[in-house]
C-alpha cells in the first residue's frame, strides 16, 4: 500500500475570475538512446496514464489547489496518477483550455478548465503508488504518444513538449563546446530547487511561457 495517499475532493480547489478550474499537470518522459543520429520521437518516451472507466490515455493532471503552488500541483498529480517522480521544468510547455468530457469531471459549473501543463524528466518509478488500483501507465515512443492523445489541446503540449526538448539539446550542445565536466546525477540539487518530497523543479535558461 502507497504511504502516500492521493487527496480527493474540491473544497481547495482554485478557480480563476471566469469560474475556470485550474488543472496542472505535466509530460513524464525518459530519454531511451543517446545516439544523436536517432530522431528525437523515437529518442524520447512519454508516460501515459488510462482514465478510470474509459478506455483512453492521458498524461497526469488534476486540480490546482490552494495550498500549493501550480509546480507542486504538477509534481503531486504525476505521484498521484503515474507513480513517478523526477525533475520538472519551472516555466510551463503553455495553458490550455478546454472541456471536460465526462459529467463526472466536471471542471465547473460550464465545465471548461484552464490547464497548465510542464515537462517532468522521470528519475523514479514507484512500484507502488495511489491510484495504482484505478490506472495503469505505459511508456510510448512520442509518434505512438501522438496517435492515442483523444484531445487537440493534449497533441499540442505533446508537440510544444518536443519543440522545448528540442531547443534543450541545442542548448546542451552549445554549453558542452565552451564549458566543463558534467554533473553526477547525485549532485541535481545544485541546479534544482526540491519541491516536497516529490520532485525537483529546474530553472529554466531559455524558453518562455506561451499561453496557447
Amino acid at each position: 500500500m502507497s504511504a502516500f495517499i492521493a487527496r480527493t475532493g474540491r473544497h481547495r480547489q482554485r478557480y480563476d475570475e471566469n469560474n475556470f478550474r485550474l488543472v496542472s499537470g505535466c509530460i513524464p518522459y525518459r530519454l531511451t538512446k543517446d545516439d544523436k543520429d536517432v530522431d528525437k520521437e523515437n529518442r524520447i518516451e512519454v508516460l501515459m496514464v488510462s482514465s478510470p472507466n474509459r478506455s483512453d490515455l492521458v498524461f497526469p493532471k488534476g486540480g490546482w489547489e490552494d495550498d500549493e503552488t501550480v509546480v507542486e500541483a504538477a509534481c503531486r498529480e504525476a505521484l498521484e496518477e503515474a507513480g513517478v517522480r523526477g525533475i520538472l521544468r519551472e516555466i510551463p510547455l503553455g495553458v490550455w483550455e478546454f472541456r471536460s468530457k465526462s459529467r463526472q469531471d466536471l471542471c465547473s459549473l460550464e465545465g471548461s478548465c484552464r490547464g497548465f501543463m510542464f515537462a517532468l524528466e522521470v528519475t523514479e518509478e514507484l512500484d507502488i503508488w495511489p491510484e495504482q488500483k484505478d490506472r495503469d501507465r505505459i511508456w510510448l515512443n512520442v509518434k505512438e504518444a501522438l496517435g492515442l492523445c483523444r484531445y487537440d489541446w493534449m497533441r499540442k503540449a505533446l508537440e510544444e513538449f518536443l519543440r522545448v526538448i528540442e531547443e534543450d539539446e541545442e542548448l546542451k550542445l552549445k554549453e558542452e563546446i565552451v564549458v566543463s565536466p558534467s554533473i553526477p546525477v547525485s549532485d541535481v540539487g545544485a541546479d534544482c530547487q526540491i519541491m516536497a518530497a516529490n520532485c525537483y523543479v529546474k530553472p529554466s535558461k531559455h524558453h518562455a511561457l506561451r499561453v496557447l
